[in-house]
């Protein structure tokens, strides 16, 4: 089963999917949709933030539980200021604008990432929205913003060192379970890790995004740039999904009696 597909497949009935508990997209590609019609990088990124607009939705639509975007990454602050300082207004115009949907539709708002070195109008409203779709109880819409994976699990290993110097961990008591909850996802609990990974654009990296939580997320690449992707787009990535056998290492009953 191909890993990279292309807006080539005939239209899938929901009915018909296994839809994932948590899908994490790596949104990518707004660049170059802005290049590709001589525009500036911005229309490319303002575009792209009326796709998570059209996404969440449809994610929520579906029964996904959890949807992680990755918004901003911890290298993103080396792009040429101008661009940088309109990324940080996109998440002030996204939440004043989409709240109230938001609400209407109980998605709730969560943020993983370094949130104290953004500029304070948009931790402002990054606060804001997590305030005001906190009794959301249906999908959580979670936004890794100046997120860095490799930062979150040396973070992770950092905090897990200090209880250890103070005594109250012991170095061989050290699991998987209290090293995840060390982690910035540690708040989605069962749901932390992601089922399905996607990145748009075509490029087949992971980019620093949840190394750790998308050890046995099942990978699909699209080449749709990222303002041009559609709910039928994520339908094609959750049949995609449907498809797979998910083995986690072991072997299920059909796969060995078919060896």
């Amino acid at each position: 089963m191909a890993l990279f597909k292309t807006k080539t497949d005939p239209k899938v009935v929901p009915a018909q999917l296994k839809i994932p508990d948590h899908i994490a997209i790596i949104m990518d590609g707004n660049g170059r949709w802005a290049k590709k019609r001589m525009m500036p990088r911005i229309a490319g990124h303002k575009t792209g933030m009326n796709t998570v607009k059209r996404i969440a939705t449809a994610a929520s639509d579906l029964g996904v539980k959890v949807l992680t975007l990755y918004a901003f990454s911890t290298e993103n602050w080396s792009r040429p200021n101008d661009e940088v300082n309109f990324l940080m207004q996109l998440p002030i115009d996204f939440f004043n604008d989409f709240v109230p949907d938001l609400i209407k539709n109980n998605i709730r708002v969560e943020v993983m990432g370094n949130i104290t070195q953004l500029p304070e109008g948009t931790q402002r409203a990054v606060q804001n929205a997590i305030t005001q779709t906190a009794g959301g109880t249906g999908m959580v819409l979670n936004f890794a913003l100046n997120y860095g994976g490799q930062i979150e699990i040396v973070d992770a290993a950092k905090q897990l060192a200090q209880q250890v110097s103070a005594g109250d961990l012991d170095p061989a008591d050290i699991t998987p379970e209290n090293f995840s909850a060390a982690l910035q996802t540690a708040a989605l609990g069962a749901l932390a890790a992601p089922d399905l990974l996607i990145r748009t654009s075509g490029e087949l990296r992971l980019s620093n995004f949840m190394p750790y939580q998308a050890a046995y997320a099942e990978l699909y690449f699209t080449d749709v740039l990222w303002p041009d992707y559609t709910a039928d787009d994520l339908l094609e990535a959750i049949a995609s999904f449907t498809r797979r056998d998910r083995r986690f290492g072991g072997l299920n009953e059909t796969y060995e009696s078919e060896s």
